[in-house]
């Protein structure tokens, strides 16, 4: 059973940074693809970032193009997303992910795992 435990979430202020970690459990990590996903209140979970299965590829949604950075440490089967000069838009519950399949591009669904999220508040 693959199990995720994201941590690291937490309150700052705009323009801070702030790291976040999603430990797996399950499978062999280094073998999938790994994003992450946000929701804010009242919205839709929206893409933030995503890297292949051996580090060597990232995609990033525009609004975090820049500001944010995904790494992973397979020894660690821990992903982390880096988050730079951070604003009140980038208020949401964290979530990650890990791919289902293997391959790049990832196509991300709900039947790939999921964990439950840690809040990140960034206030004004």
């Amino acid at each position: 059973q693959v199990q995720l435990v994201e941590s690291g979430g937490g309150l700052v202020q705009t323009g801070g940074s702030l790291r976040i970690s999603c430990v797996a459990r399950g499978r062999t990590f280094s073998g999938f693809n790994m994003g992450w996903f946000r929701q804010a209140p009242g919205k839709e979970r929206e893409f933030v970032a995503a890297i292949s299965w051996n580090g060597g590829t990232t995609h990033y949604a525009e609004s975090v193009k820049g500001r944010f950075t995904i790494s992973r440490d397979n020894a660690k089967s821990t992903v982390y997303l880096q988050m730079n000069s951070l604003k009140p838009e980038d208020t949401a519950v964290y979530h990650c992910v890990q791919d289902r399949f293997t391959g790049w591009p990832p196509v991300w669904d709900e039947s790939d795992y999921w964990g439950q999220g840690t809040q990140v508040t960034v206030s004004s």
